[in-house]
């Protein structure tokens, strides 16, 4: 039993001693061999890259979808791409609801058609030597273009602001002049639109002679009024903070110049104050050159009309350009 025992420990203290051995050799080994070959790092390659990690070698090479190369987009003079982006946008934001922005201002104004003829004694009043409802049709067209084509602009561009996303119309790559091109090209686009519908409802309605006399005049203030209300509407949109403020416009401005240019009634019955008001605004300009293609007679000059008009469009023109480049209450 002695012996055995103490072959035991002699067996287990020659392994431990070999082992130990091992592990001493190995030990001195590790931390006695010179250093690896570190790769350089570059300084610049971050606070926290101490060695740089070998590029791994594909095992494989992956197919890769054969694209053509189209090349870097290049715009040209004029973004033809995003002026046609934001027209769209712009044109069937309000052919979604048509009803209210197409169809609502022909039924309004037909009322005004009908209360006002009656309440002027019907068929048999005349002004100017012809029906009245004759007269009054066209002043009520280019009331609803107005009006509308205000409308457009103002409300797009204040929601936009009021709702936060005016930063998608402004990120994109169009300069201020294109941005000009789209907001106007869409509230004529509404203006031109709301004219033919109300104009088409007064040719069905009996009693109402919409024969034409001069196309030129129709075509030319009925394009003007559009752009003219829809520069308008774009700085009260860009001015405007809240929806009071721009219902403010709308109320105090457009519509009384509206009412008192000669819609309803002929400029040549008032007093030399009222004519003299008259004179000097653009409204009454632009109502008296519209009914004279119709009725083939005017209470003011036309070419001064014209030239009236497009020098009032022209420096709204100026105006709306210089608010988007400078990117008043749109850039913060």
């Amino acid at each position: 039993m002695k012996v055995s025992f103490l072959c035991q420990h002699f067996c287990a203290g020659l392994i431990s001693y070999r082992i130990g051995k091992r592990v001493e050799i190995r030990y001195s080994y590790i931390f006695s061999r010179p250093p690896l070959p570190r790769p350089h790092v570059s300084p610049y390659e971050g606070a926290f890259t101490f060695y740089a990690i070998p590029e791994r070698t594909a095992v494989a090479e992956t197919s890769k979808p054969n694209y053509p190369d189209l090349g870097a987009r290049t715009i040209g003079h004029v973004n033809w791409i995003g002026l046609q982006t934001l027209y769209l946008k712009e044109t069937r934001r309000f052919m979604k609801v048509w009803a209210q922005t197409l169809a609502a201002p022909a039924v309004t104004t037909i009322l005004f058609m009908v209360i006002f003829s009656l309440a002027l004694g019907g068929r048999g009043r005349m002004v100017a030597d012809m029906p009245y409802a004759q007269f009054l049709a066209p002043g009520l067209i280019v009331m609803s273009i107005l009006q509308n084509a205000f409308a457009n602009t103002s409300s797009s561009i204040l929601i936009a602001k009021v709702q936060g996303n005016i930063v998608d119309t402004l990120m994109p790559p169009l300069s201020a002049l294109e941005l000009t091109l789209g907001f106007v090209a869409g509230g004529v686009t509404r203006g031109v639109l709301v004219g033919l519908s109300v104009g088409t409802a007064f040719t069905l309605m009996p009693g109402v002679d919409m024969s034409v006399s001069h196309v030129w005049p129709i075509i030319y203030f009925a394009l003007a009024a559009s752009m003219m209300l829809s520069l308008m509407g774009v700085l009260t949109g860009v001015w405007a903070e809240k929806f009071d403020h721009s219902a403010a416009i709308t109320n105090f401005v457009i519509a009384p110049l509206s009412l008192l240019s000669g819609t309803f009634y002929s400029v040549e019955r008032l007093s030399e104050g009222w004519q003299i008001f008259s004179s000097i605004n653009p409204f009454f300009y632009l109502i008296d050159g519209f009914r004279y293609g119709f009725i083939d007679r005017a209470d003011s000059d036309l070419m001064v009309g014209v030239g009236f008009t497009f020098l009032i469009n022209l420096m709204l023109t100026i105006a709306v350009y210089q608010v988007f480049k400078k990117g008043y209450r749109l850039k913060a």
